[in-house]
């Protein structure tokens, strides 16, 4: 019975990596980066929409390793830089409207 339950037990605890991927990575950053590309952060913040892109890219490289704690963190990143990105983007955007 012990057998069977630390058997159990170690199968949850081996798909939390996976499954925290999913959300982190899969959908948040994804959708994160995605955003900050629709902000043409490419354009108006360079710098922190490719430090989004490139960590989501290696996010990626992470998971494909079965490296999952790496990938949700270089995930986690990626949704910072990108959000940062779209905020640079708003505000040079208002900037230029507001330049005579």
């Amino acid at each position: 019975m012990r057998l069977v339950l630390a058997a159990l037990l170690f199968a949850a605890a081996a798909g939390c990596g996976p499954i925290t991927y999913i959300n982190e990575v899969t959908r948040k950053a994804s959708s994160d980066v995605e955003a900050a590309r629709a902000a043409q952060a490419d354009q108006y913040a360079p710098y922190y929409y490719t430090l989004a892109v490139e960590y989501l890219r290696k996010a990626r490289e992470e998971a494909a390793h079965s490296d999952f704690q790496a990938a949700n963190r270089l995930g986690r990143k990626a949704s910072a830089a990108a959000r940062k990105a779209v905020e640079v983007s708003i505000i040079a955007v208002r900037n230029r409207w507001r330049a005579p």
